[in-house]
């Protein structure tokens, strides 16, 4: 049975909960990815449970005023995102990610890579920062996931999918996806808001 690295919600409403967009991740980043504050969880358990929020990298590939896009095939792991547009690469940290005896922030960062390297091919070298975190109480799958938002400066487009569960990738500009933000999952849609706005 999969597990995945939460936190306890009561963690995160001390940190200071937030709904949308949150930019000032290192108000919450050190405290989230203390190996005292997280631990691995039955997943089937944690989908159901409000109490603790899974914490989910959530990348964005940027190019040229253009961020990569694609559809939610209906293989994901995530049967209630299906069919929606995306601009975020990302997945659950699971104890694979393990490289130490604790939870941290190595385990947190392996997740990160090891979820890249499964869902894309990307050609030519990358820059990339953390530029925030979302959180969307608004619906079922919200109300138990913590996104992480990185932001990826790639040296070319050449990106192709590794997964049958990412369809129709393409780099869309950034003006087209405001324009275009109700085809989008609602994290996705915080983000290019918020991407719009700043230009990381």
């Amino acid at each position: 049975m999969e597990q995945v690295l939460v936190v306890s919600r009561s963690l995160f409403d001390q940190l200071g909960a937030f709904q949308g967009f949150q930019p000032d991740a290192g108000r919450y980043l050190t405290d989230l990815l203390n190996p005292e504050n997280n631990f691995f969880m039955d997943r089937p358990a944690a989908e159901e449970d409000p109490s603790h929020k899974q914490l989910i990298p959530y990348s964005l590939f940027h190019h040229s005023g253009r961020l990569l896009c694609y559809t939610r095939g209906g293989k994901g792991g995530e049967k209630r995102l299906h069919a929606k547009k995306s601009v975020g690469i990302g997945g659950h940290i699971n104890p694979v990610d393990q490289t130490q005896a604790h939870l941290g922030e190595q385990t947190y960062n392996n997740g990160v890579e090891r979820e890249i390297t499964e869902e894309l091919r990307i050609t030519g070298s990358y820059k990339q920062k953390v530029i925030g975190l979302i959180n969307d109480d608004s619906n079922d799958v919200g109300r138990v996931h913590l996104g992480v938002v990185h932001w990826f400066d790639l040296e070319s487009d050449d990106v192709a999918s590794n997964e049958d569960a990412i369809q129709d990738l393409q780099f869309v500009p950034i003006n087209e996806l405001v324009t275009r933000i109700d085809e989008l999952e609602t994290w996705s849609a915080f983000c290019v808001k918020h991407v719009a706005e700043t230009r990381p």
